[in-house]
């Protein structure tokens, strides 16, 4: 509280109490009373940018302090601020057209208005106040720049706050199969056979631009882009293995690049929060407070559930079997708007709900219906008052809300407290079921009993060895040997495995007592990829058994002796990271064209161990080395090509579509994807207009905290830059560091921002 009054007081000083000077335009959807509403509490708002376009948002109160973070959103990106909530209303198709009306129907099987319009009416006075505030900032933005034409969303409603509450990088209803809804909602297919086996269809729209940035892909030039590991990296390190005795976090989310924002927002009621948010929503969603930190990585919790549901129908309507029950099938009317070249349409349809929830697809002969945490009011506070939680028991208070069914947390405070949180919505099931695989709807014992309380989780909590992290990998290493047993928990809790990061994790972090932000730093850009340990062996030593009579042995002489002497860590400058990286890319590619699956990098990807359909032979292993020195001459004139010279960074446009050009200037990236074990993760690949591979996803936002007890320092660094527009000089200020890891320092007090203030203002100025 102290601190936020000092900062208060200074931005008084600097600003004093004049009303901004704005001019509200006639298009804008709001009343005298609206504006005069958001006039006032411009008036009690102060934006700082540093040097960075960094904004540090100052309120009287949080709903001020809300107000002013997103009207600072928004100047930064409207278009991602709008996109995130055009989507999560299911209403992509009115901006992107007809390929978008399946990801439109999916949203909006589960997120209704109406129903969020109640919700909202049932919220805590407080929250709806924070919702309001929230809609304001935006409308006022909108008010004050006539110029920036919505695509979809005009005007902004409090309730709109909640289809989108929490700020993952793609929560429960997208893992629901877009073919599986357009197979079974298309059409005439439902009313031709009920109960018929319509099983997941072919073919669907890409969806989104913010699903297809970074999406996987065979390009045109035949480079496989294998599903990117989204999710991120968290560390956590406990005093006794510090240098000075304080708490360290990492936070290194690993999502498509410009999908947060930077900032700060603090108010005279105690909230002041560092770190990134997703793009429109009102809390810090990865960052730290003046005492405490949260990072979120992607879970492997089993939390949502698919039922079988046995159908008849009588008299034109359909029942599904509960028991010795026929109960009916909920029918809902859902329309999509979509954008034509001549104007807007619409697709009508008819959805269908048991009491589990919708059906999203038919399989074997019975309808599918998914079973996932609905609970926006309590996502959201969680969301948001862990942002002002100072302690570990405090922030676990929130936690019991069980609002969080999507990502594991680590955590830090000042006190010395570390801690990995497995996530906190986990339904009771009955263990005698497979509950990774559909279940009998009509079995009554398929009923979820309650949610696992704190202590039935695997959670480690100031963990023996000092130290915790979570990769989006299980939490059975989480804390190397102080980590949850997995035999201690229920079966359906976790469906993670192991991963090349995480093991890679545990070995930067087990055994060492003398970490600093520096060390922390150097760990989550540790250059070893453990995904390599299989696959390269595995070629030397084909290489090695291949008869000198055969012609593959000489053309690939030099390449496998690089490979031999490699130390396996990445660098700009390293040529067997290209070779490797190429090499389990032309195995891939030929597994896949022999019907195999395989998968990038590590044993499948041509270790010991070989692919569904076998190891490969050693001849295949020296023809893929081949093929990629003949691919690698081809773009880049030689094979021992520097990975530098390939991987890069580029920032050219804001459009959510990535775009790139290899005559325009670009940047040398050393970490290559997370798929090969790499903690920093950069997930590249060519284009159809490209030879040079363009990373858009991966890390993203990195900081690393230091927890005193008078005290926070952090450091940090942010893809590209804050600002989304193309004449700022922020655009892409940040990109050196980026790719380099050379975090810059974070002002997180008033005074640290003496002499790195760019501009000081009220919004609206």
């Amino acid at each position: 509280m102290r601190k936020s009054v000092i900062a208060l007081a200074i931005a008084a000083t600097v600003l004093g109490p004049a009303a901004p000077r704005t001019t509200i335009g006639p298009s804008v959807a709001g009343s005298k009373a609206d504006v005069a509403r958001w006039q006032q509490r411009a008036r009690d708002v102060t934006i700082v940018r540093d040097d960075w376009g960094i904004a540090h948002i100052t309120g009287r109160t949080d709903a001020d302090a809300v107000f002013g973070m997103v009207y600072a959103q928004a100047e930064d990106d409207f278009n991602r601020v709008e996109t995130n909530f055009i989507n999560s209303q299911g209403r992509l198709a009115e901006a992107e057209g007809e390929a978008a009306i399946w990801r439109d129907l999916r949203m909006k099987l589960f997120i209704d208005p109406d129903s969020m319009k109640a919700l909202y009416g049932k919220s805590p006075a407080w929250l709806q106040t924070l919702m309001v505030a929230w809609a304001d900032g935006l409308n006022y933005y909108l008010a004050t720049h006539q110029s920036v034409k919505p695509r979809v969303i005009a005007r902004f409603e409090p309730w709109m706050a909640l289809t989108f509450s929490e700020g993952s990088i793609g929560g429960d209803i997208e893992a629901v199969n877009l073919n599986g809804i357009q197979a079974f909602y298309s059409g005439t297919g439902l009313r031709a056979e009920p109960g018929s086996a319509r099983d997941d269809g072919a073919g669907v729209g890409a969806g989104s631009a913010l699903e297809r940035a970074g999406a996987a892909t065979f390009d045109a030039n035949g480079l496989y882009n294998d599903s990117e590991p989204r999710g991120s990296n968290g560390m956590v390190v406990a005093p006794k293995n510090t240098r000075n005795g304080r708490a360290l976090l990492l936070i290194n989310p690993h999502t498509s690049h410009y999908f947060r924002s930077e900032l700060q927002m603090t108010s005279g009621e105690g909230l002041n929060a560092y770190g990134a948010a997703t793009w429109g929503q009102f809390f810090i969603y990865q960052g730290w407070n003046e005492r405490a930190g949260w990072m979120h990585t992607t879970s492997a919790v089993d939390a949502t559930d698919d039922y079988l549901e046995t159908v008849s129908e009588k008299d034109g309507k359909y029942y599904y079997k509960y028991g010795n029950e026929e109960r009916p099938f909920i029918a809902k009317h859902v329309t999509i708007p979509y954008k034509t070249a001549s104007g807007m349409a619409k697709r009508e349809f008819t959805v269908y709900y048991t009491h589990f929830g919708p059906v999203i697809r038919s399989q074997g002969g019975k309808w599918v219906a998914y079973r996932l945490m609905q609970d926006p009011v309590n996502a959201l506070i969680q969301s948001y008052m862990r942002t002002k939680s100072h302690t570990m028991d405090d922030y676990k208070k929130w936690m019991a809300l069980h609002g969080n069914s999507s990502n594991n947390t680590v955590y830090a405070n000042a006190d010395g407290d570390i801690a990995f949180f497995f996530s906190n919505f986990v339904p009771r099931r009955d263990p005698k079921f497979d509950w990774r695989q559909p279940v009998d709807g009509s079995d009554p014992a398929t009923e979820w009993k309650g949610l696992l309380p704190f202590d039935e989780v695997p959670n480690s909590v100031n963990p023996a060895s000092g130290w915790a992290y979570n990769s989006n990998d299980w939490p059975w290493a989480a804390s190397g040997p102080s980590s949850p047993r997995r035999e201690d928990f229920p079966p359906y809790v976790d469906k993670g495995s192991e991963s090349p990061r995480g093991r890679h994790a545990v070995m930067v972090l087990e055994n060492k007592k003398d970490f600093d932000i520096e060390g922390l730093r150097a760990a989550a850009f540790d250059t070893y990829l453990p995904g390599f340990e299989q696959s390269i062996p595995a070629l030397v030593e084909a290489y090695d058994a291949t008869p000198a009579s055969n012609p593959l042995k000489a053309r690939v002489a030099d390449q496998v002796e690089q490979l031999r002497k490699w130390d396996l860590r990445w660098s700009v400058s390293s040529v067997p990271t290209t070779l490797a990286i190429f090499y389990t890319t032309a195995l891939q590619q030929a597994g896949r064209g022999a019907g195999g699956r395989g998968a990038r990098g590590g044993a499948a990807a041509g270790g010991r161990g070989g692919a569904a359909g076998g190891a490969p032979t050693a001849e295949a292993r020296l023809q893929a080395l081949a093929s990629a020195c003949e691919k690698l001459t081809q773009d880049f004139g030689k094979c021992n090509t520097p990975w530098g010279e390939v991987n890069r960074f580029q920032r050219i446009v804001n459009t959510i579509d990535p775009q790139f050009d290899d005559s325009k200037p670009s940047i040398p990236v050393g970490f290559p994807s997370a798929t090969y074990g790499s903690l920093a993760s950069y997930g590249a690949r060519a284009y159809p207009n490209t030879k040079k591979w363009y990373g858009t996803s991966g890390n993203s936002f990195v900081a690393v905290v230091e927890f005193g007890k008078d005290s926070v320092r952090a450091v940090a660094v942010t893809a590209g830059g804050e600002s989304g527009d193309v004449k700022s000089r922020h655009f892409n200020d940040q990109a050196e560091r980026f790719v380099t890891g050379n975090l810059r320092p974070v002002y997180f007090y008033p005074n640290q921002l003496k002499g790195h203030t760019e501009r000081t203002y009220h919004p609206g100025e």
